[in-house]
């Protein structure tokens, strides 16, 4: 029998590091100050999280390694999970010698670490321990701060080479086993394959959300079958506050959706849900404040957001804006819109899910509409007879 040093002599360094390219792994950009306080930077795609208590990261640096001999000596770094959209950075990164952060916007933060502009997010550390590990060292990290950055897919590598998140449907997890959640997803498992298949016809992303308690919640999504268009985050929540959600106003009692109103805002947001409910579907136009917006929704918590990061989204509502639920939009030849959206009602008419076509082009024509209306009505109609 082989001892564990002949097993591993025997082993071809380039067959094992094909075998490894076959896991995908994120690529970040562990960054720095060198003793003179200039910034240094590399790529590794060996990030993990370590603990939670205390908050521990690590990464694996080759010992000969030049950037990490010099992250050692200030003990400080930053881990930026880059976008897809950042391979060039990665590459600039990654080679040797040069000035690596020439043409790369960057800030500091707590460490004085440089934190990449555009990143996902980032991880500020200071060095907590240094582990040796063959020819590479393990660097466990203590979180010193941390924050998401800009919504975007990341990127990954992959046999050698990058690549980005492309699922073709996605479910959400750690949603609360209740028995009506429970419900929910068994109508998901249902949808998934029908939502791929309008997706790849239509081009656009198609969204599974239910209503939970006071939150609308994305259970689905079939992912974007756009090259390089960030999908919603399965578990997304957005408060169930006018004008986001009248698709469930409106084939429920709108009361609990109008309560956070001023008196005089209410009977606009009945109206929107008295629109939908008698035309059987929901749409929204495209303007400029759905921007801030979005990225508010982007960086609530996936896991119990708190009152207050649900207000803070609540204030850049505007349940009164002429681009929710607009009259009509036939005679208009580019129509910006933003979403379309039906019901999937249960078998005496109460709401249970909505579907919504979302990330469409910036304009639309009338007949886009209806192939986006009625692909979904199809969908929906077609779970509502199977669930009757």
């Amino acid at each position: 029998m082989l001892g564990i040093q002949e097993v591993s002599d025997s082993l071809d360094p380039a067959y094992f590091r094909l075998v490894l390219g076959h896991y995908p792994s994120g690529v970040v950009a562990i960054t720095g100050r060198n003793a003179e306080g200039a910034p240094v930077g590399m790529v590794a795609t060996s990030f993990t999280s370590v603990s939670l208590d205390p908050p521990l990261v690590a990464f694996l640096p080759m010992r000969t390694s030049t950037t990490w001999a010099a992250l050692r000596e200030t003990g400080a770094f930053c881990v930026n999970v880059l976008p897809a959209e950042q391979e060039h950075i990665s590459r600039q990164l990654a080679a040797k010698g040069g000035d690596k952060f020439g043409g790369i916007a960057w800030r500091t933060e707590t460490t004085g670490s440089p934190v990449l502009a555009g990143a996902v997010a980032w991880v500020d550390c200071t060095v907590s321990a240094v582990h040796e590990a063959g020819d590479h060292f393990i660097v466990v990290g203590l979180v010193e701060d941390l924050a998401i950055g800009e919504p975007s897919s990341p990127l990954l590598s992959f046999q050698g080479g990058y690549g980005t998140v492309a699922s073709p449907a996605l479910a959400a997890s750690g949603v609360p086993d209740l028995p009506e959640v429970v419900e929910h997803f068994r109508l998901v498992d249902e949808l998934r394959p029908r939502m791929a298949q309008a997706s790849r016809e239509l081009g656009v992303e198609v969204v599974a959300t239910a209503l939970l308690e006071d939150e609308v919640v994305a259970l689905a999504t079939s992912g974007h079958p756009e090259s390089g268009r960030l999908p919603t985050r399965v578990g997304q929540r957005m408060p169930y506050q006018p004008p986001l959600g009248a698709a469930f106003a409106a084939w429920s009692d709108p009361k609990r959706w109008v309560a956070r109103l001023p008196n005089e805002q209410r009977e606009h947001a009945r109206a929107l849900a008295r629109r939908v409910r008698e035309r059987g579907w929901s749409a929204t136009l495209g303007e400029s404040g759905n921007q801030d917006l979005e990225r508010a929704l982007y960086r609530l918590p996936i896991d119990a957001p708190s009152p207050e990061e649900l207000d803070a989204v609540g204030q850049l509502l505007d349940p009164l804006s002429e681009a929710y639920e607009p009259h009509t939009f036939t005679t208009k030849e580019r129509i910006p819109l933003r979403t379309v959206a039906v019901p999937v009602l249960g078998p005496v008419g109460t709401i249970r899910l909505v579907l919504t076509a979302y990330g469409l082009p910036p304009y639309s024509t009338y007949e886009d509409f209806v192939r986006y209306r009625d692909t979904l009505l199809d969908i929906a109609g077609t779970v509502q007879t199977l669930s009757a």
